[in-house]
């Protein structure tokens, strides 16, 4: 426990000055691989454990049970604090949320994020005063924790093709009073609107990666007042880029090019095998 209250108080401490990168492993040997580059802490990601598992992300294939146990060899593979994206909570009600959180902080866990997407076609997103109270629930669980668990909030509009920022803005500061630590709306579509979220907020926020964000730096971004930045479902992406390129190559002129800037036997076993 002393050594997840260290982790869980570094961690939180990232978020009081500056602008750090939180990159998504999907497994242990990623974790390893991204704590070997001077990372200061790891996040999970859904999509990327979805997608490991054949799966698709957002479509309630991936439960608690599953999630956790992938969170919990993140955590042991590396000495970093590790976040995890715990999607909605893996329930139906608030109830179900707490038990989440609670279950993350035995899992070695230092924080989490809950959405309030619902995965279920046709009902995309929650209603204000149900997210509200899921966070609630949330925030509850990590307080009665011994250490101090993160608990970002996500609002999801974007995510889910609902390009409304102002109910975007007002779901983020009702997660802020509700005592979320960090506050998350993914897929926002430009720099203005990632100024207009920062601005409304007193709290530390997080922005994804992509879409024109991929244009700007961490300082550029920084500069706009986001203090946490992560990759989603990018790293498992590009991995399977890379072996659809090779897929291509193989089936296509039968030739073996895409092996030549692959990583060594050697290296490779050095990188993953070491303790």
């Amino acid at each position: 426990m002393t050594e997840q209250r260290s982790k869980a108080v570094a961690f939180s401490e990232l978020h009081r000055t500056g602008t750090f990168i939180v990159p998504n492993p999907w497994d242990a040997g990623t974790a390893r691989l991204l704590a070997a580059h001077g990372f200061a802490a790891l996040a999970t990601t859904s999509a990327g454990l979805a997608f490991s598992r054949g799966r698709a992300d957002g479509a309630r294939l991936i439960g608690r049970d599953e999630a956790l146990a992938n969170a919990r060899s993140i955590v042991e593979a590396t000495d970093l604090p590790v976040t995890a994206d715990l999607e909605d909570g893996y329930g139906s009600s608030p109830d179900d949320v707490a038990e989440t959180i609670r279950r993350a902080a035995e899992a070695g866990l230092v924080g989490a994020s809950i959405e309030d997407a619902t995965g279920e076609p046709g009902r995309e997103i929650r209603e204000v005063a149900e997210a509200v109270d899921r966070i609630t629930a949330a925030v509850e669980a990590a307080r009665a924790q011994p250490f101090p668990f993160t608990v970002t909030a996500r609002a999801d509009n974007f995510f889910h093709g609902r390009p409304d920022l102002h109910d975007t803005i007002r779901r983020l500061q009702a997660f802020a009073e509700a005592g979320a630590d960090v506050l998350y709306a993914p897929a926002l579509p430009s720099t203005e609107a990632v100024r207009a979220v920062c601005s409304s907020l007193d709290k530390p926020v997080n922005v994804l990666a992509a879409g024109p964000l991929l244009e700007r730096s961490v300082t550029e971004l920084g500069a706009l007042g986001v203090r946490r930045i992560s990759l989603g479902s990018a790293l498992p992406r590009a991995a399977l880029t890379a072996v659809l390129d090779a897929a291509a190559e193989l089936a296509g002129p039968g030739t073996f090019g895409f092996a030549r800037s692959a990583l060594g036997y050697a290296e490779s076993n050095a990188l993953l095998g070491g303790s």
